[in-house]
């Protein structure tokens, strides 16, 4: 699995966890729902780490929490 296609489905994971929209993210973080989008699909080849951090204080998470998933183990980049 590539990076970008994990954090895709970590950032999915963790909405699913936590009963949370995309949308919510836009809202309560001013990460732009295109950009949420995008990453969750992987429409970009990279995502920025400002993008990352704006989503993990948006949930609550430090960088590290939001890396330490079995996703990131085995990355083919």
């Amino acid at each position: 699995m590539k990076l970008v296609e994990a954090i895709g489905k970590r950032v999915e994971q963790l909405l699913k966890e936590r009963g949370l929209s995309q949308y919510y993210l836009f809202k309560a973080g001013g990460v732009p729902r295109t950009t949420v989008n995008d990453v969750i699909n992987v429409r970009k080849k990279r995502v920025s780490t400002d993008t990352i951090y704006q989503i993990c204080s948006t949930l609550g998470l430090s960088l590290e929490e939001f890396f330490a998933s079995p996703l990131f183990s085995d990355l083919d980049d």
